[in-house]
């Protein structure tokens, strides 16, 4: 089940985060990640359902369950080049959980290695960014050998955002948050059956992060 903002921020959940205290013992149902490699999109098709959840390590787990840290050590600047021009103004602050792994962060991942191949038509399933709410724009990116990104999401410049992922893959990028607060990520997956052509599509999928100031 779902669990509504307003009860969150009732439990101190969100605010404890955000400022680095415990979670409340009362919410024992809320897992904290922080740190370490985590699939943060999971992609799986089951019994006819195509699902979205959270692969911790060994452990998979419900959206809902999970609140996302973005840490201080995730604070940097946007870089001077124009081409980072969609992270903000440059020498900005601007917190990145980052493409590349880094042991004191969150290393986010997008996995559809649950899905077999020739289940879906092209082999590909699409993650739609549905909805960004909170302190400010939220961007997903890769970098090539040079380092020019590949803007991937980019709330700044208007939702949806379809990102086509190809099945029994797994991916990293970089996650940038453009203010410390509370962000909610809505997103939906679909994809179409290669055997019918028909179109499947989960249910929506709301994401929790925290960024640390």
């Amino acid at each position: 089940m779902r669990k509504p903002l307003r009860l969150l921020l009732g439990s101190g959940i969100l605010a404890a985060v955000l400022l680095g205290a415990a979670v409340p013992a009362q919410a024992t149902d809320t897992v904290v990640l922080s740190a370490g490699h985590v699939d943060v999109v999971d992609l799986a098709y089951e019994d006819g359902v195509l699902e979205i959840g959270v692969h911790d390590e060994t452990v998979e787990r419900a959206v809902d369950d999970v609140v996302f840290l973005v840490k201080n050590a995730a604070k940097t600047t946007v870089p001077a080049d124009p081409s980072f021009g969609f992270l903000g103004v440059a020498g900005k602050p601007v917190w990145v959980l980052p493409e590349i792994p880094n042991e004191e962060l969150l290393w986010p991942g997008i996995a559809t290695e649950e899905i077999e191949s020739g289940v879906f038509a092209a082999d590909t399933v699409t993650l739609r960014f549905e909805k960004v709410t909170g302190a400010g724009r939220v961007a997903v990116f890769t970098e090539n050998a040079v380092g020019a990104p590949n803007v991937l999401v980019n709330s700044g410049d208007g939702l949806p955002d379809a990102l086509p992922l190809a099945t029994g893959t797994h991916q990293h990028a970089s996650w940038a948050f453009q203010k410390a607060g509370v962000y909610l990520i809505k997103v939906r997956a679909t994809a179409k059956l290669a055997a019918t052509g028909q179109t499947v599509t989960s249910e929506p999928a709301v994401y929790k992060f925290v960024v640390q100031p």
